[in-house]
């Protein structure tokens, strides 16, 4: 099952051996609006996977997680006229939706509990080949948190993202991540004994993400073929229900209709009406057409995904 992160929780608490103090720092975030939130927790808990794919202490995970999780604090701060906004924005807009790196590193700053969780705000949207912002910091000027944090940022953003009406594919949100490990003619930084040019993002890092998301849609599909088995035994049960169930509406004197009513109700549940059954099994054939769709639905994402390389 995909693992949760709730930093309100007791059992987070413990596992990540956060103090009372910053859970209590951590509540400023109910001030962001409800997508931003989910979006700071989504980041959070793929810049956690992303340190444990990549091996990182324990120690740097928890800190790492955290900064994920403040790296949008300055959000509260950008006029909702500009934050919510679902079309483009204007040159004007977007200097201001910037400015919100610069205001989540000042409330960090400001705060004694939060100034060590800086990182997150400040760097997680520069680029290591210079096109990003506040900064314009090239290659390993950038710490690795803000590295981690900008894959895991882009990756919730673009699968997330609130102005399109259909939702971009893992697959082809994975394609853009990678097309973003190398470099264009707007690179600046240049590394390496041949001199070549940084990309946008850590093909390392990009490199986790993909075996994170294919491990993800592996366990899809699993609990998919399982959710498809369970519903082919349940169409096969509410076949035999329907047999009988038939004879029961056919059946002329008291005796039969009773008994074809009591074995019918043999194959239902204590909920289930006898009443119900054609609804059942046509409902459960409906239910189980669209879970196999969405079986070689992930099938195919599973094939994609395998052929990606950074």
């Amino acid at each position: 099952m995909k693992e949760k992160l709730d930093f309100y929780s007791t059992e987070v608490i413990k596992t990540y051996n956060l103090s009372p103090e910053i859970r209590y720092q951590l509540k400023i975030l109910d001030s962001l609006d409800p997508f931003t939130r989910k979006h700071s927790e989504g980041v959070a808990e793929m810049t956690n996977k992303l340190c444990k794919e990549m091996n990182m202490s324990e120690g740097f995970t928890i800190y790492c997680t955290i900064c994920a999780y403040v790296h949008d604090i300055g959000k509260i701060f950008i006029p909702p006229k500009v934050l919510q906004k679902t079309g483009k924005l204007t040159e004007e807009e977007y200097e201001i939706m910037k400015s919100h790196t610069t205001i989540g590193y000042n409330i960090c700053q400001s705060d004694l509990k939060l100034r060590p969780y800086e990182a997150g705000p400040l760097y997680h949207h520069e680029a290591l080949d210079g096109t990003g912002y506040p900064n314009g910091l090239i290659g390993n000027e950038i710490l690795i948190e803000g590295q981690i944090i900008r894959v895991a940022d882009e990756y919730d953003a673009i699968t997330n993202k609130r102005q399109y009406k259909q939702q971009i594919s893992r697959v082809d949100t994975l394609k853009i991540l990678i097309e973003n490990t190398k470099p264009t003619k707007f690179s600046k930084g240049r590394n390496g004994l041949f001199g070549k040019r940084y990309g946008k993002n850590n093909p390392k890092i990009v490199r986790a993400l993909v075996k994170i998301v294919k491990e993800e849609v592996e366990q899809e599909i699993y609990e998919k073929i399982l959710n498809v088995n369970n519903l082919a035994n349940e169409i096969k049960r509410y076949e035999l229900a329907k047999k009988m169930y038939d004879k029961y509406i056919t059946a002329k004197t008291n005796d039969r209709i009773e008994y074809f009513k009591a074995y019918t109700k043999g194959y239902l549940t204590r909920t289930e009406e006898v009443e119900n059954t054609p609804i059942y099994l046509e409902d459960s054939k409906k239910t189980y057409d669209l879970r196999k769709e969405e079986l070689e639905k992930l099938k195919e994402e599973f094939k994609e995904i395998k052929k990606l390389r950074v």
